[in-house]
């Protein structure tokens, strides 16, 4: 046994050096040189002394002498080498009775047995037995194809099993091994004693060598997709900077951008000569947050004095609430419209969590100058009564917007060449009315005073332009103010002329007159015997002025109202005649002249007539009319029997500055111009026949023709207490330029007492104001009894 080594696993010098060629009996020649393989192909086996079976082969070892055997490892390794050699099996029991020797021969017949099937060993294991056959005996040894193996001297080696690994270390050069003699000498063959041939080892299948991947295609592969994604990066870089990109040039805009609404101012309302009775002026509004303010209480006791509104409500606005979504509110109104000045002091005060911004407030100057006509608008500029709340599409404006890029923190201001659009405000357009501002003032003071010292409730007065249907003025009493409209009834709001519903009285009668001459059923020199009353059904009617039978002439009628022959002449005419005519004059449905609300009033058909009605309707009664329907009616006697729609609106101003006329007003012709100049005749004797009704109608220098009535308020079809006391009439008789209307709800009272000086004061002024001049022919003369 070779002494070990200090490093048992490294061979020893000596081992490492070639053996001297000399045709020792252990010289097999060089060992095979390695295959070249890497990895798991070149692991070696240990042995317990620290030494491979291959380093063991390697090792120089004592020639094997009978007086000397070689001694076999204490323990050897039998499976390991290559992956493609296949593995030894266990020795039979008679085998493993064989000397020692005998399994070194059988180790160097594995030695033959791998030279027989690898070609690339078979040379030098052919040589190695060819020289020692010649030694033995003068020809050659064959090795068997089973690992026979022949060894120096002529003596052959005993069959065996080897492995891969041993037979290779065999062929490599290694020590050799003396075979074991036999009886036959020179060839293999049963040993002495009769001991039969080992058996054939059992082959196993070579287990397949695992495929492992080339780390050269991997590279190959690898460097091809690195290159392919850098070019398809490149590729995106120059698109992203030479094609047109904007989406993406656009991307992160929306992080940039800032959005300032562009408020549009409402339109204005103006007078027939441009003169504002209501229109916006900027101001700011007042707000709070309700997370930011410390403590409401003290807050809202500084800002109530400032904005006049109540401490408790100041603190309830506030006060933390939270939204229907669930979030704590951030933002509530404490005032709107303030002006500017006092928005100032507001933010003197320095109170946290309280901010303003811009608003608009609507200022009127004339404060109850057609308020009733004008409306209001609540605090987000809507309107709410009125015109304000008819025209509300029209007045109002459509915001604009400007959304440009802007920096962050200290740099939010917008960016030069940056995204910038701007989407102008539109503002809305202006209304220009045909009410004049002056005799609108005159004539509502004249009403005012007039209904109180009547000790009255309710009144209306009305101004018509009878060429044209324009209103030039239209009064209500009671008014209010229109600029703290918060503090009045909503009865004191209605517009009078338009939504008080009356009983016409006496003024209706014209209307028949109207139609009596149109129809041929009386003329101006028409004399009747009229008694002093009348019966239809179980009503009977009776006049003021009673005729007593006696002759009365048509303009004597009119002069002293009489009930009798308005009765008479609508009885000529028949019911059918009457209803068409108060249609034809614009009874039983609105006239449209622009206010919200307008009452229709209403008519009876034949068809509802009762018993009493050819009495009633005639004279007035059971039916319901308007003040501006009843005016309308006048007008058109006055323009030669045509009837104009009545109108408010002269104008619309856009917001870039158009004129717009509106659409053109409805006109029908309901008398023709003879008749109604005959008719207008006949109602100049109402204010000239001594002691008529309407003397208190009196102008000087002008003639007047006109009517005055006495009739019922209406309220849910129902008369209220008291009368309703109206005078209509139209000057200058002779060429009528206008129409004024006064109607004045009262306790008790004619309307020559009640509505006579109210309207005589309104026309004078009127004329006066338009400079009509004087009527140069005086009235007609007329005899009431002929």
């Amino acid at each position: 046994m070779p002494p070990r080594t200090p490093d048992p696993r490294r061979d020893p010098p000596a081992a490492r050096r070639n053996p001297p060629r000399g045709g020792r009996p252990d010289d097999d020649g060089p060992a095979p040189a390695r295959s070249g393989r890497g990895g798991i192909f070149e692991a070696q086996a240990y042995t317990p002394r620290g030494r491979s079976v291959r380093e063991q082969a390697r090792t120089r070892t004592p020639r094997a002498t009978p007086e000397a055997p070689a001694e076999p490892p204490t323990l050897r390794v039998v499976d390991g080498g290559r992956a493609d050699e296949p593995r030894t099996t266990t020795r039979p029991p008679a085998a493993r009775t064989a000397a020692p020797s005998d399994r070194t021969g059988g180790a160097a017949g594995r030695t033959g047995g791998a030279a027989g099937r690898a070609g690339g060993a078979a040379g030098r294991t052919a040589g190695a037995a060819a020289r020692t056959g010649t030694a033995a005996g003068g020809r050659p040894a064959k090795a068997t194809g089973r690992g026979a193996g022949t060894a120096a001297g002529g003596r052959t080696g005993a069959a065996g099993r080897g492995t891969t690994g041993a037979g290779r270390a065999g062929s490599a050069g290694g020590p050799a091994k003396k075979a074991t003699r036999t009886t036959t000498g020179r060839t293999g063959g049963p040993a002495k004693g009769g001991a039969t041939a080992p058996r054939p080892p059992l082959r196993r299948k070579p287990r397949a060598r695992p495929k492992l991947a080339d780390p050269n295609r991997r590279l190959r592969l690898g460097a091809f997709l690195a290159l392919a994604m850098f070019a398809c990066i490149g590729i995106r870089l120059v698109t992203l900077q030479i094609m047109p990109t904007p989406a993406y040039a656009d991307g992160g805009i929306e992080d940039r951008l800032r959005s300032v609404t562009l408020f549009a101012s409402r339109g204005g309302i103006y007078d027939r000569s441009g003169v504002p009775l209501t229109h916006s002026v900027e101001a700011r509004y007042i707000y709070a947050d309700p997370e930011m303010v410390k403590n409401p209480a003290e807050a809202a006791t500084k800002l109530s004095p400032l904005l006049g509104v109540a401490r408790s409500d100041l603190e309830k606005r506030m006060a933390k609430r939270k939204l229907p979504t669930g979030v704590w509110s951030n933002f509530s109104w404490l005032a709107r419209g303030v002006p500017i000045e006092q928005a100032q002091q507001v933010m003197a005060l320095n109170i946290a969590g309280i901010g303003i911004g811009r608003d608009e407030r609507r200022e009127i100057p004339g404060a109850d100058l057609a308020a009733n006509l004008i409306g209001f608008t609540g605090e987000d500029m809507t309107g709410l009564e009125g015109l304000e709340m008819r025209y509300d599409d029209v007045l109002r404006g459509t915001n604009g917007k400007h959304r440009f890029e802007a920096g962050n923190g200290n740099l939010d201001t917008p960016i030069p060449g940056g995204y910038n659009e701007v989407v102008p405000a539109k503002p809305g357009s202006s209304l220009t009315l045909t009410i004049d501002r002056d005799l609108q003032y005159e004539i509502q003071r004249s009403l005012s005073e007039n209904i109180r010292a009547r000790k009255g409730t309710v009144g209306a007065a009305v101004v018509l332009d009878v060429k044209t249907g324009e209103v030039l003025a239209q009064a209500s009493q009671p008014t209010y103010n229109a600029a703290d409209w918060e503090g009045f009834k909503a009865t004191d709001r209605e517009d009078a002329a338009t939504s008080f519903v009356v009983d016409p009285g006496s003024v209706h009668k014209a209307i028949i007159f109207g139609a009596g001459l149109e129809e041929g059923v009386i003329t101006p020199k028409t004399v009747w015997r009229i008694p002093s009353t009348i019966r239809k059904a179980d009503v009977t009617y009776a006049d003021t002025h009673p005729a007593n039978n006696a002759k009365m002439s048509m303009a004597g009628a009119l002069a002293y109202s009489s009930n009798v022959t308005t009765i008479k002449i609508a009885d000529q005419l028949g019911a059918q005649k009457v209803y068409d005519y108060q249609l034809k004059f614009g009874l039983g449905k609105p006239t449209g002249e622009g206010m919200p609300g307008e009452a229709s009033g209403r008519v009876l058909p034949p068809d509802e007539w009762n018993g009493s009605s050819p009495g009633s309707i005639p004279i007035g009664h059971s039916v319901d009319v308007t003040p501006l329907q009843m005016a309308a009616v006048y007008a058109a006697i006055a323009n030669d029997g045509a009837w104009i729609q009545p109108h408010l609106i002269k104008e619309t101003v856009t917001g870039d500055g158009r004129h717009v006329a509106p659409t053109a007003p409805e006109t029908r012709q309901v008398l023709s111009p003879k008749h109604a100049a005959e008719l207008r005749t006949l109602m100049e004797a109402v204010t000239t026949i001594p002691d008529a009704t309407g003397v208190s109608g009196r102008i000087k220098g002008y003639r007047v023709a006109g009517k005055t009535g006495t009739g019922k308020r209406v309220v849910d079809g129902q008369y209220a207490p008291g009368d309703v006391a109206s005078f209509i009439g139209m000057a200058p008789a002779e060429a009528p330029r206008y129409v004024v209307a006064v109607f004045a709800y009262t306790p008790g009272g004619g309307g020559g007492d009640v509505a006579g000086p109210a309207f005589r004061e309104m026309m004078q002024y009127t004329l006066q104001h338009y400079r009509v001049p004087p009527s140069t022919k005086a009235a007609p003369k007329y005899t009431a009894f002929p």
